[in-house]
């Protein structure tokens, strides 16, 4: 009974990520017609932008309190209730202060649903499933764009996509809200698990072999109900590690993300049709990345895939600093995405591992905070640097934060060892 509660669970989180990831795709790809229709510049995309990561910070910290108070099933329902609502919303704007109310809900909404669940497959499901979950993302946020494209070559506009993925989202509230008794169901059966053999059983048996196996800093038996203050939480050794890390990967992801078609369009001589098409190869490179990742984790640790992706983002970064022309371009970007694949959800992985389960939700609240504080900040550092320096200063500004965060995660790694 408790394996098909779990399977099934499993497959609900599946189709919240994918889920998740089908409006992140769609602002980019809907804006070039939107920004004519509602009479702004072209970079306003930019504010609506700042406003959903200002949304999801504010509600990344609070998500521990939250998860406490009413569990991570009515949290992810609610969350994505609030979603839809929010997209609905921008259905129905027509001018563009509207879209910056509504995105302020949706950033609320989206943040809860990625701190929550996160947390919850760290806690109960085996690092392979991490890897595949933000996998699935990452074909949600594909779908968004193919989504639209459908809904405007049928004859309808950006506000009919909008509606489409609206009405996508609250079909996936009525599943979650249906699924609320499973969701009690598991958490009381987990909470009659007094003596916690299972769940530290689990979590043993998800990082066997691991470099960071260290006794957790508190106990893997059912997570008490007193959410964990930030200030408390901030004084907690390797905190402010993970969370450098996360606002240091988030910086390279984002960055690439943004510039890269950029550099290759300035820096190489690339055309800006095919400069837009390598953009697409980092997203490949992220969804098979994590594919294979997944199978990797069944052998490696998650110290041990940090560590490989990190190894592959410094051959990828040093191979676009070669004067090769198209090969570096076609190479690189997709290299970079490879190299991305494991480092965020294998982190998340091990969270429960350094931090125990008592406190694991706060803490990752605190890394999507920090992930989504790097993707507000570190994208436009780099925009401004380039109007100093050059476009072609690209792999060395990821090279930094690379660096940077190498040196948080093993600093990290380092003090649980020593344990």
């Amino acid at each position: 009974m408790r394996i098909a509660m779990f399977q099934l669970l499993l497959a609900i989180t599946y189709l919240a990520f994918i889920s998740l990831g089908i409006p992140d795709g769609i602002l980019g790809a809907a804006w070039p017609t939107m920004y004519s229709q509602l009479d702004v510049p072209v970079s306003s995309a930019g504010f609506i932008s700042m406003t959903i990561c200002l949304g999801t910070i504010i509600v990344s910290l609070q998500s521990d309190r939250l998860t406490k108070k009413f569990g991570t099933g009515k949290v992810t329902a609610f969350s994505v209730l609030l979603t839809a609502l929010a997209l609905a919303g921008f259905s129905l704007s027509d001018q563009f202060w509207m879209l910056i109310c509504w995105a302020l809900p949706y950033g609320l909404g989206a943040g809860a649903i990625d701190a929550s669940l996160n947390n919850f497959a760290a806690i109960h499901y085996a690092s392979r499933h991490m890897s595949w979950l933000h996998c699935m993302w990452g074909l949600g946020a594909a779908l968004g764009p193919v989504i639209l494209g459908i809904v405007l070559t049928s004859g309808g506009t950006w506000h009919n996509g909008y509606l489409v993925i609206a009405l996508m989202q609250a079909a996936l509230t009525v599943i979650l809200f249906l699924a609320l008794p499973l969701w009690r169901k598991f958490e009381n059966a987990r909470l009659a698990d007094t003596s916690g053999t299972e769940t530290a059983a689990k979590i043993t048996a998800n990082t066997e072999a691991s470099e960071s196996t260290a006794a957790p800093a508190t106990g893997t038996a059912a997570t008490p109900n007193r959410p964990t203050p930030f200030r408390e939480l901030i004084r907690m050794p390797g905190v402010k590690a993970i969370m450098l890390t996360f606002f240091a990967y988030s910086g390279v992801e984002q960055t690439t993300a943004l510039w890269a078609g950029s550099y290759f369009v300035f820096h190489d001589g690339i055309s800006p049709e095919i400069a837009a098409s390598l953009v697409g190869l980092f997203y490949l490179g992220i969804t098979l990345g994590r594919i294979v990742s997944g199978f990797l984790t069944m052998r490696f640790s998650d110290a041990k895939m940090v560590r490989l992706g990190a190894c592959i983002l410094v051959g990828a970064l040093v191979f676009m600093l070669l004067p090769l022309g198209s090969v570096t371009a076609y190479s690189g970007v997709f290299l970079i995405g490879l190299g991305c694949a494991p480092i965020f959800p294998c982190i998340i992985h091990a969270t429960p591992i350094y931090f125990g389960t008592a406190h694991s939700q706060a803490v990752v609240g605190a890394e999507m905070a920090s992930a989504y504080t790097g993707t507000l900040v570190l994208p436009p550092l780099f925009g401004a640097l380039s109007s100093v320096v050059t476009v072609g200063f690209l792999p060395v500004y990821l090279l930094f934060f690379l660096i940077v965060l190498v040196l948080a995660h093993e600093r990290l790694i380092k003090r649980f060892r020593s344990r």
